[in-house]
């Protein structure tokens, strides 16, 4: 399971690095895009904190 967040975050990174900077999108899609990549990368960053290890402390 954290294999599968790990590689939506790193996904979700590259995504959005391609949209906000090599897509050559206007506007509303641009939005779209940047919003949709951000929500996945806040998913998959909360999906690892949730399943940390908590007795390494």
């Amino acid at each position: 399971m954290r294999a599968v967040l790990w590689l939506l975050l790193t996904a979700s990174v590259l995504a959005n690095v391609f949209v906000s900077t090599f897509a050559d999108w206007s506007g509303g899609l641009q939005i779209a895009g940047s919003v949709s990549t951000g929500a996945v990368l806040l998913g998959s960053a909360a999906g690892l904190w949730l399943t940390r290890d908590r007795s390494a402390a």
